[in-house]
């Protein structure tokens, strides 16, 4: 059985609401049908259903079973616009600027949705930055309790792979921090490791990658990385984490042996910390497109609650998978 079947399965065992708010995208539909007949999670479309249903029809998709919010009519738009008030008022929102920001932006109509509990996550990005995703997120929902900063990771499935956890990694952060600090990257490893613990349900081994290992090369970059694992080592404690390591000595065993011996995660690493984002996005798309794995986000970490994030080259598979793994986030919140 493949990851993503395996997720699935967990995401029908316990079904949550997941909101889907670009519903102009003919990906979208396509996805949400799939989803339904699938049983994967319960689905809501926030706009015009009529509009909603013309664009299935146009694409013969049955949509029978999700439910349709449009925040022009709904009789929860006050609710939201209060909560969105209450959340924004130190920044000049008014009750009023609430309403009309929610009845035209879908993406934060849908984040209320979320933080009211009338849904239980979000998927968004098939159509928008990651920016537009995450800023109405992180407004309203704000980051989870003890969690330094939001960080964005895939989860890399690679087919015939004898590396990782039976070729299953976690890559971060490929989506969202630029150029992080040691303290940040050290922070990434942390809720990386929760991340993939939850979603693979498999031990973290964590390499913070480089283009030295121990040592092998001079350079601010690396002192960077290797700042990094000292970090990680004194403030989580509980991690498997070890670098500097080059990419091959992170998961070839014989490679470990002769660059990073001694190591008890050089060729084993299952959860890929990328120094920054120019790394991250450039590595998980060669390894996307070049080994043919199936690529699951940007999913986000540290929000307090779900809020996933899509490629906007994102196929309407790749939204299934990222909607059930949400589904399996929220399980767990």
């Amino acid at each position: 059985m493949s990851f993503i079947d395996i997720i699935k399965d967990k995401a029908r065992a316990d079904k949550k609401t997941i909101v889907l708010p670009e519903t102009t995208d003919k990906r979208t539909l396509i996805a949400a049908s799939h989803i339904v007949a699938e049983g994967i999670a319960d689905i809501v479309m926030v706009g015009n259903e009529e509009k909603i249903m013309d664009g299935a029809g146009w694409l013969e998709v049955d949509l029978t079973g999700v439910k349709v919010v449009d925040p022009r009519t709904t009789d929860k738009l006050d609710e939201y616009a209060q909560i969105f008030y209450e959340t924004r008022k130190h920044k000049g929102m008014t009750v009023e600027k609430a309403k009309e920001i929610l009845v035209n932006d879908y993406l934060t109509f849908a984040v209320l949705m979320v933080k009211a509990n009338d849904a239980d996550g979000m998927v968004a990005g098939a159509c928008h930055a990651t920016a537009d995703t995450l800023r109405p997120a992180l407004q309203i929902l704000k980051t989870a309790p003890g969690v330094k900063l939001v960080s964005g990771f895939f989860i890399m499935d690679v087919p015939n792979c004898e590396y990782g956890e039976n070729g299953t990694f976690l890559f971060a952060d490929c989506g969202l921090n630029q150029d992080p600090t040691s303290e940040e990257l050290a922070a990434i490893a942390d809720t990386s490791a929760k991340s993939f613990k939850t979603l693979v349900g498999a031990k973290p081994i964590i390499a913070m990658l480089s283009h030295s290992t121990k040592g092998s090369a001079k350079h601010p970059l690396v002192d960077k990385v290797s700042r990094a694992v000292e970090i990680a080592k004194a403030e989580y404690p509980h991690l498997t984490v070890d670098g500097e390591l080059q990419t091959d000595a992170a998961l070839v065993p014989s490679v470990a042996k002769s660059k990073a011996k001694g190591s008890e995660v050089a060729g084993h690493a299952n959860v890929l910390i990328f120094p920054n984002l120019d790394c991250g996005n450039i590595g998980y798309k060669l390894v996307q497109r070049l080994a043919k794995a199936e690529a699951y986000g940007p999913m986000l970490q540290g929000i307090a609650k779900p809020v996933n994030d899509l490629s906007r080259g994102c196929s309407w598979e790749d939204i299934v998978g990222v909607v059930a793994l949400t589904a399996v986030q929220a399980q767990l919140m």
